[in-house]
């Protein structure tokens, strides 16, 4: 990244957006961070308390379907690039209610982009001058390939086939963008990463809701029979892995970022049990507070990425794997929720 450019990032109070822009703000000291959140459920302001007072770092609240707003941005800032995180992500929502899912994943998606074109290119294939390498990176997710057998790994020309109005919205999402770089020859890259775990998630996923049952001393729900399987990805492994694609990856590519981490639910919930055990003992084990609750509609067996490209190409590699990933992040919600 060059001095003072101004980035735009979309979604920067939830999850991996939070912890994509500390990361980069303490490894680039001359960048420019607009954050554009809506702050929904899963935006938390919070998130980005360590960078109170840091001069290079701006949030602004609203939605990227703001046609007016985005365009406002654009000129005030002159952006050279975005970083897409902003999704409404959660599957059991998106059965729930769709037309958000729809709404911002699709329609949000495209005003972002659209508005990028209008203002980084002449016409099809011309930049205008000094924006030649404007990038646009889409943030997308492993759910677009729809679900594994027992063997098989996802890759980059996996074919698309999404299983819930979530996958499906974000799978339309990155269509948008590949046609952008094939009709317009606009700079986009786009990263699929599998289920990323870690400090800052919002607490109805899938391990903060264990930890959070476990120590009020509720029952732990675990969907069906615990069998299912992702692949997961510590949150500042695939913020390195972004910023490598976002500075050197290829025009036009979409880059697999997977952990090789793959757990079942079940092992997931009694993983976390035991280490709770031993952090926090009391009388009986919090594995007894497991119940296995009714399937959600149409859920995927099994994801797993092959991130074999990012690794060849790029040197990327995860920094942990789930069992010295789960440690830390017990720890930070322990200290989150007793606070």
């Amino acid at each position: 990244m060059t001095d003072n450019e101004s980035l735009l990032i979309t979604g920067g109070a939830g999850f991996i957006g939070s912890n994509f822009i500390i990361h980069i703000l303490d490894k680039y000291k001359d960048i420019n961070v607009i954050n554009l959140d809506k702050l929904t459920y899963a935006g938390e302001l919070s998130n980005l308390d360590p960078l109170q007072n840091n001069p290079n770092y701006r949030f602004v609240k609203g939605d990227i379907c703001d046609s007016e707003l985005v365009n406002n941005l654009f000129k005030v800032y002159k952006f050279s690039g975005v970083i897409h995180f902003a999704a409404e992500s959660h599957v059991d929502n998106s059965i729930k209610n769709p037309d958000a899912f729809i709404k911002t994943n699709i329609n949000g998606t495209f005003n972002l982009i659209n508005t990028a074109k209008k203002h980084w290119m002449d016409a099809p294939f011309s930049f205008k001058k000094g924006l030649e390498n404007n990038r646009f990176h889409h943030i997308s997710t492993d759910e677009v390939y729809g679900s594994l057998d027992k063997t098989g790994l996802f890759t980059e020309k996996t074919p698309y086939a999404p299983n819930s109005p979530y996958s499906a919205s974000k799978a339309s999402s990155d269509f948008i963008v590949r046609s952008y770089f094939h009709t317009y020859g606009m700079n986009v890259v786009t990263t699929n990463c599998s289920n990323n775990y870690g400090p800052r998630q919002n607490n109805e996923k899938l391990i903060p809701t264990i930890i959070r049952k476990a120590i009020n001393n509720e029952p732990i729900p675990i969907y069906g029979d615990g069998k299912n399987v992702r692949d997961w990805l510590y949150v500042d492994d695939h913020c390195i892995g972004i910023d490598l694609v976002f500075q050197k990856g290829k025009k036009g590519e979409t880059y697999n970022i997977g952990g090789k981490n793959e757990r079942e639910n079940l092992y997931i919930a009694n993983k976390i049990c035991d280490i709770l055990d031993k952090l926090r003992p009391k009388d009986k084990s919090y594995s007894n507070q497991i119940k296995f609750v009714k399937d959600r509609p149409g859920h995927d067996y099994r994801y797993a990425i092959d991130a074999s490209k990012i690794e060849n190409e790029l040197g990327w590699q995860a920094n942990e794997n789930f069992e010295t990933g789960i440690i830390k992040t017990i720890q930070w919600y322990l200290n989150k929720y007793q606070k």
